[in-house]
């Protein structure tokens, strides 16, 4: 019996999308193999990927580098069947049958590499935690 189900979405959703969103957004990217469609999204978003985001992923052999800031848009989140909030507050739009997580974490913003590590260490736990429940028969 072949599994024809489509792959689960999942949207990673913070203010900036310079930071937690495009860290976890890589490690589900990674750690799924390509068995979940992976997006992430701000509600303001920043110019860039925060420079410490970057480095500490490099660190763990993840390149962040050519990543940009995206805008959170309703077809993203209509789009997903798991929507996980970062510190956006309201502004991500609900829409019935999605599922909605809200990981509070601290914010990688101006923070040096120091700080940011133990934020994208927390990060990577919660997406193995997460791709556990959405893929239990992969893991």
């Amino acid at each position: 019996m072949s599994d024809l189900r489509p792959r689960p979405s999942v949207l990673f959703v913070c203010v900036h999308n310079a930071g937690r969103s495009q860290m976890a957004a890589a490690f589900l990217t990674r750690l799924s193999h390509d068995r979940v469609e992976v997006r992430s999204a701000g509600s303001a978003p920043a110019d860039a990927v925060n420079p410490a985001a970057v480095e500490a992923m490099a660190e763990v052999g993840i390149d962040l580098s050519a990543q940009n800031p995206k805008i959170l848009t309703v077809a993203a989140v209509r789009a997903s069947d798991v929507v996980i909030t970062m510190g956006c507050g309201d502004t991500c739009p609900v829409f019935p049958g999605r599922r909605y997580l809200d990981w509070t974490l601290d914010d990688p913003a101006g923070q040096g590499i120091e700080a940011v590590r133990p934020i994208r260490d927390e990060i990577e736990r919660r997406v193995r935690l997460l791709l556990a429940d959405l893929l239990p028969e992969h893991v």
